[in-house]
């Protein structure tokens, strides 16, 4: 399945993430990284050191979404910037200006 908009693809698919209780605000390209993360999390019972590999690689996922949805918004701004200075000015110009 494919996001529309982002580069990364979902790789979990809607049944893993029912079935793992993925919270629904968590279910995105990275819910595949999540998921074992949790899992190692309930078996070592939520130590912080013990899963630091899968928790780093699972926020450097999340971190990548947010920076290329950053990068989207401002290719947006820039492009509504243009836009506008395309438009009929609200108030025009007199002829003796």
């Amino acid at each position: 399945m494919e996001v529309p908009g982002s580069s990364k693809k979902m790789i979990a698919t809607q049944a893993e993430m029912v079935e793992n209780k993925v919270p629904l605000a968590y279910r995105d390209q990275c819910a595949h990284l999540l998921i074992p993360l949790n899992k190692c999390r309930q078996s070592e019972f939520y130590l912080p050191w013990k899963c630091e590999n899968e928790r780093h690689t699972y926020e450097k996922c999340e971190y990548e979404l947010v920076m290329e949805r950053m990068l989207q918004m401002q290719k947006l701004r820039e492009g509504q910037k243009n836009q506008q200075n395309q438009t009929i000015p609200l108030i025009p110009k007199t002829a003796n200006a």
